[in-house]
């Protein structure tokens, strides 16, 4: 046995992950009975920041982080900030989402350049969503300078502050927008909408506990699949809808409405196929060598992913 599991019980894969709506497909896997069917089951741990599930994972507490991308570049190039035991040598092996990526201002905020001379929240400005956010400044004219940057740790700590406007704006993940902008708060920009294409969330496990447990591996992917499917099913709407409220409980009903309509946006939602978006791969790795440490051992997208698993997941 080469991972969580006793005798005569499916295999248990640990995942860490972010809490909220974009753990919809593991949250449809798990009760649909799509990971049982692949004979894994998968439990969830939830992290208030990218350290914790980082270290966690490089180190073997977990088995498989949903994460940014940038992550997977930042700690196999050394460029981390939580301190591990092991060497980092992590693959992405499969796509979620690009991300859904919103920045957000208190209400009365005109446009991103009126963000100059004010205070914006981020978790960290050595972050790939940070570096995001640095690019959507630049390009409405605004430099790292002409702000003041207010460390404010993950979406959820930020989405508190901003409602208590700690801070005139910040990045928010869906769908944290739909309920500021609920309360009156002002979507300003898309990190698409910025980037044009961007490779968000990715399942990223270790290259060597991967290499063990292939079919662990393609089952998650496959049922991460499947349950994408049925989201997008619209005569499950109601089921799915019901179905984020009970996994969400503090989630008001109208933001999952919205967020059914956001997350399963067929153009900019989930990725139904679950294929990381080499392009948008590409553009992530850019703005880490634009706005991180500058590091020849970043090297290429191809070094920091493995597509063989998704392939034998049976996916295009």
């Amino acid at each position: 046995m080469t991972f969580a599991q006793k005798a005569g019980e499916p295999p248990v894969i640990r995942a860490i992950v972010f809490p909220g709506g974009f753990n919809w497909p593991i949250f449809a896997a798990r009760r649909l009975g799509f990971f049982a069917a692949q004979g894994i089951e998968v439990t969830l741990e939830p992290t208030t920041d990218s350290k914790h599930q980082m270290a966690g994972l490089i180190d073997g507490e977990y088995d498989l982080a949903m994460t940014a991308i940038d992550n997977v570049y930042a700690y196999n190039a050394g460029q981390g900030e939580a301190p591990t035991r092991n060497v980092a040598d992590l693959i992405a092996v499969m796509g979620a989402d690009s991300g859904f990526l919103n920045l957000v201002g208190v209400p009365g905020t005109e446009s991103i350049a009126g963000l100059a001379g004010r205070r914006v929240g981020v978790d960290a400005l050595t972050t790939g969503y940070a570096f995001v956010l640095l690019r959507m400044l630049e390009q409405a004219g605004v430099g790292r300078e002409d702000v003041d940057f207010v460390g404010s740790g993950g979406v959820m700590a930020r989405f508190g502050a901003l409602m208590n406007r700690e801070f005139d704006a910040t990045l928010l993940v869906s769908p944290f927008d739909a309920a500021a902008t609920k309360q009156g708060f002002v979507h300003l920009e898309s990190g698409l909408e910025a980037l044009g294409s961007y490779q968000g969330v990715v399942a990223t496990v270790r290259r060597d506990w991967a290499a063990k447990n292939e079919a662990a591996v393609t089952g998650y992917i496959r049922a991460w699949r499947q349950a994408v499917a049925w989201l997008f099913d619209p005569a499950n709407r109601e089921a799915a809808i019901g179905l984020l409220l009970e996994e969400v409980p503090q989630m008001d009903p109208d933001v999952a409405a919205i967020s059914y309509e956001v997350l399963l946006d067929p153009t900019t939602g989930f990725y139904s196929d679950g294929a990381i978006n080499m392009d948008g791969a590409r553009v992530a790795l850019e703005l880490r060598r634009a706005y991180g440490a500058p590091d020849a051992r970043l090297g290429q997208v191809a070094d920091h992913l493995d597509t063989r698993y998704h392939a034998a997941s049976g996916g295009a």
